[in-house]
């Protein structure tokens, strides 16, 4: 759109002066742009001892005039101000809905009108697509591109060699028109003799291609095309059977509370309980044998012993956590094993990019994306806990055919500090449904 080639860098719309968008913006004879109002002041406050002269000085580049002349603000790109338009006089489709103010900017080249607040300043605060997100949209930009270049590609050779048949064909054709012509001679000859001998040379038929054998059929790019459409499809089955499976399992959502008196000393919890570091700093808390003694994990204050439960954990700019649900009857004190046989039935990150299910042995697992935030649905009576890619959405994980006798508690770690580069937290916010 027209409109959209209008937008320059905000700076271009600020005062040197007031340092804000334009407010009736001027144009100096040297060329430079300020607030009406704002050279105004600065000529008659600033320049006190030139008014005598008539003398008027540029506040950027210094120059100075006689003529104080001042013109509309006009900038380099073809933009400039439009005059105010008549309050009642076609406000339809001359309103920013977003901001509701008149738009303000036209572009020469189709009269659009243009909201200067959209076009300048809303740039700091529009969404922006995630990293990840971003690369996956340009694989998939990348790979149709290719798939476009192979298939003309394809196209550009069945061309050729069609082109090939053609001329081979033709000389074909004018070939056995030359010797059509030759007997046609020699059978209006009266010369027996030399008909006779001129019939060996003629009657043989020259070699020719079996053209029946010959198809010229666009195969190579019609497999590739339905490959890429098979893979579209089975791309979006399994996105949409996620979709579901999550929404079905957000139907069993509970609202969750870090225990501090599970919490290991070096971990630092809210104080709305719904997020937990770790600190490398050990605090004197009081010796109890339901509190981690070694390894930074927190329990929630919340426990299940039937039925079904989900809750969600943030696990976004870590590099190392372990989530999932524990026994109440598990080992605090001492090197943990967290494996389903001592109670607990986790997945784990390790070194920023490594995701197992801890078992023996462990599983490492492949999510499609990096988690930014893990769902975890435990059903009780059926012995399964399954982990899911909330955003993707996808299953990353399930435990089947577990055992949980008394009551289980969802289980955290956000893993060791490493100076620094694991301080995110950990964050149980409410569920938010999928839509």
């Amino acid at each position: 759109m027209a409109a959209a080639s209008c937008v320059l860098n905000a700076d271009q719309f600020r005062c040197s002066i007031c340092v804000d968008v334009f407010t009736d913006p001027v144009t100096t004879p040297c060329g430079h742009n300020f607030c009406k109002s704002c050279i105004t002041q600065h000529w008659n406050i600033n320049d006190p001892c030139r008014q005598h002269f008539a003398l008027k000085s540029c506040l950027v580049c210094l120059a100075s005039y006689c003529d104080s002349h001042l013109e509309p603000h006009r900038t380099k790109s073809g933009l400039r101000r439009h005059q105010l338009i008549d309050p009642v006089e076609n406000l339809e489709g001359r309103m920013c809905p977003k901001h509701d103010k008149l738009m303000e900017l036209f572009c020469e080249t189709d009269q659009t009108c243009v909201c200067m607040i959209c076009t300048v300043l809303d740039h700091r605060t529009h969404d922006v697509v995630p990293l990840e997100e971003g690369r996956l949209k340009i694989k998939e930009l990348k790979h149709s591109a290719e798939l476009v270049d192979s298939i003309r590609e394809k196209q550009r050779e069945m061309e050729e060699l069609a082109e090939d048949f053609i001329k081979e064909l033709e000389q074909e054709i004018c070939e056995l028109e030359k010797r059509s012509s030759e007997v046609g001679q020699l059978s209006e000859s009266e010369d027996h003799l030399h008909l006779l001998q001129s019939f060996l040379s003629v009657s043989a038929v020259p070699p020719t291609r079996d053209w029946t054998e010959v198809s010229i059929l666009p195969v190579p790019y019609e497999v590739a095309v339905v490959i890429a459409v098979k893979e579209l499809v089975e791309t979006l089955r399994e996105q949409v059977k996620g979709l579901l499976e999550l929404k079905r399992v957000q139907k069993h959502a509970v609202e969750l509370t870090l225990d501090p008196d599970t919490a290991h000393p070096h971990l630092i919890l809210s104080e709305d309980g719904r997020q937990v570091r770790h600190g490398d700093v050990w605090k004197n808390l009081p010796d109890k044998p339901w509190r981690f003694s070694v390894c930074p994990d927190v329990l929630a204050e919340q426990s299940f012993s039937s039925g079904r439960f989900y809750y969600e954990v943030q696990v976004r700019g870590k590099m190392e956590w372990v989530l999932g649900v524990a026994k109440e009857s598990i080992d605090r004190m001492g090197q943990i094993a967290v494996i389903p046989q001592k109670g607990y039935w986790t997945i784990c990150l390790r070194k920023k990019n490594e995701y197992r299910a801890l078992t023996i042995p462990p599983v490492l697992l492949s999510p499609t994306s990096r988690p930014d935030t893990v769902g975890v649905f435990v059903d009780c009576e059926e012995g399964l806990v399954c982990f899911y890619d909330v955003k993707a959405p996808a299953l990353i994980y399930s435990f089947t055919g577990c055992c949980f006798p008394g009551r289980l508690y969802p289980f955290f770690s956000p893993g060791h500090n490493f100076v620094g580069d694991n301080s995110a937290p950990l964050i149980v916010p409410p569920v938010n449904h999928t839509v």
